[in-house]
């Protein structure tokens, strides 16, 4: 069943435009400056029960022709490798507005399995890949080292590729080319690999690993030079890698973003994936150890081009559920995340993002690959730059040391303008735990590339007791284009 949502939106340069009303019968609708809204548009593509006893793990991508293909996991309980799991696709040619009949990928007899999808597209020559797991007695914890392409206790590395815009599949193994012996389990972090279009690795192949090594994960890059003729293995960033995607930077570096509780980690490569910098949490992206997802907005523009910096994320932004899954927008190669949206305030879990055109059009639009309530559903949305809404507009929250219960203390909130027109005079105020209050406190108009700082006066009940609360400042301008910086107030008793 479709399901459409629309909400009031204004775009403008560098700036997207958060939405301010809903239609519960998916009218188009106006702000009250005559602005058309943009769109979030979802339907189911595999149910629980339909089919197969569950579906898991969505993987999405958009071919050179323009073919929508999603993969994911057809299961006969809920539990991963070891298993008799197959790898099943649907493919929509209109944009993702119908999808034709679910085909298999590859299933075999038991005890084989085949799970946790990642698509890949060569886009030089129209090659889509598809890499997973392949296991018959062992799974991730459980294999054995060595890399022994026949030993039934060591979980293989597959893959398949089509020829043919994603209609027929041939099958490969390439666990010896990539598995350093010394390593135990391995497989394909699921989702969507990566190919760079710029630089001196242009054209290079990327898909990301996790691996174990004495008892720990590492995340490691699989990549080919020769459009997947070979397969070379980078060398493991860790320990703490698990699920993880890569993302290829305006200036040359590849980003590798990592699940992990409570933040996001992050690691860097100035050699196309082949080594990485150690970890670092990203305290803007909470994190409950989910799978998640990073893609650019315009992976083929240019570093001078205005989107060339723009980043798309997405997760169940909490640090104990897999629910609130949002979907983010970095305008610097990820420093920042200013802009967010919540696709699915209640149960969800692994997303996946690809860009449905080449993101330089007014009003571009991204298509979303999830998990919908507590897996019962593998559900496709795709949504539009103006649904998004929002405005690249970086908000830092600074709290003096501590703010005293029964007493007003001011905070300073800087927002720095990275648009390249100028911002009007806007707002801030604070999200703030209920019996808390600060007034909204005008923000001066921002020409490219300015910033402003401005005091907001926090109350805090003298009921409160001492310890940390969050507090979200929302940058409001131009009616309704906003951004997001999150902080914690330290609260202290008198």
């Amino acid at each position: 069943m479709q399901r459409r949502v629309t909400l009031a939106t204004l775009a403008a340069a560098l700036a997207v435009v958060a939405a301010t009303t809903t239609s519960a019968n998916g009218a188009t609708t106006t702000s009250a400056n005559g602005a058309t809204t943009g769109t979030l548009t979802s339907q189911d593509l595999a149910t629980a029960g339909t089919g197969s006893p569950y579906y898991r793990i969505p993987a999405l991508t958009r071919t050179t022709k323009g073919t929508l293909l999603a993969a994911y996991d057809a299961r006969p309980t809920l539990s991963d490798l070891p298993g008799n799991l197959g790898i099943v696709l649907r493919r929509s040619t209109d944009g993702g507005a119908t999808w034709q009949a679910q085909q298999t990928i590859r299933k075999d007899a038991a005890p084989k399995g085949y799970g946790d999808p990642s698509l890949l597209v060569d886009r030089e020559t129209g090659r889509v890949f598809v890499f997973y797991a392949a296991s018959v007695n062992q799974g991730f914890l459980g294999s054995a080292t060595g890399n022994d392409e026949s030993d039934p206790d060591i979980l293989q590395a597959d893959y398949s590729y089509s020829d043919d815009d994603g209609l027929t599949w041939k099958h490969e193994r390439i666990t010896a080319d990539i598995k350093n012996p010394a390593w135990g389990g391995m497989f394909a972090a699921s989702g969507e690999g990566i190919q760079l279009r710029h630089g001196p690795y242009k054209g290079r192949l990327i898909q990301q690993y996790v691996i174990r090594n004495n008892g720990a994960n590492y995340a490691v890059s699989a990549y080919s030079d020769d459009h997947g003729k070979t397969w070379k293995m980078g060398e493991p960033v860790g320990p703490g890698g698990d699920e993880n995607k890569t993302v290829e930077l305006s200036d040359g570096r590849v980003m590798l973003n990592n699940r992990s509780a409570p933040y996001r980690t992050v690691a860097y490569s100035d050699d196309g994936g082949v080594t990485y910098t150690p970890f670092q949490q990203d305290t803007e992206l909470p994190d409950p150890a989910n799978n998640g997802s990073i893609t650019r907005f315009a992976p083929g523009v240019s570093a001078s081009h205005p989107r060339a910096q723009w980043l798309m994320f997405s997760n169940t932004a909490t640090t104990g559920s897999r629910s609130n899954l949002t979907v983010r927008l970095s305008c610097d190669n990820g420093k920042n995340w200013p802009v967010r949206k919540t696709v699915e305030a209640g149960s969800a879990a692994y997303s996946t993002l690809t860009p449905l055109s080449d993101g330089t059009s007014a009003n571009p639009r991204m298509g979303l690959l999830w998990e919908r309530d507590n897996y019962q559903h593998i559900t496709y949305s795709s949504f539009d730059l103006r649904w998004l809404g929002g405005v690249c507009a970086p908000v830092t929250v600074t709290p003096p040391a501590g703010l005293k219960a029964g007493s007003t203390t001011e905070i300073d909130v800087r927002v720095v303008s990275q648009n390249d027109v100028a911002l009007p005079a806007g707002s801030v105020k604070l999200k703030l735990p209920q019996g808390y209050s600060a007034p909204n406190v005008p923000v001066p108009a921002l020409g490219p590339g300015q910033g402003a700082t401005v005091k907001v006066p926090v109350t805090v009940p003298a009921s409160a007791t001492a310890g940390t609360v969050k507090v979200t400042a929302d940058y409001q301008t131009r009616g309704s284009q906003h951004a997001y910086g999150d902080a914690s107030l330290t609260i202290t008793t008198p």
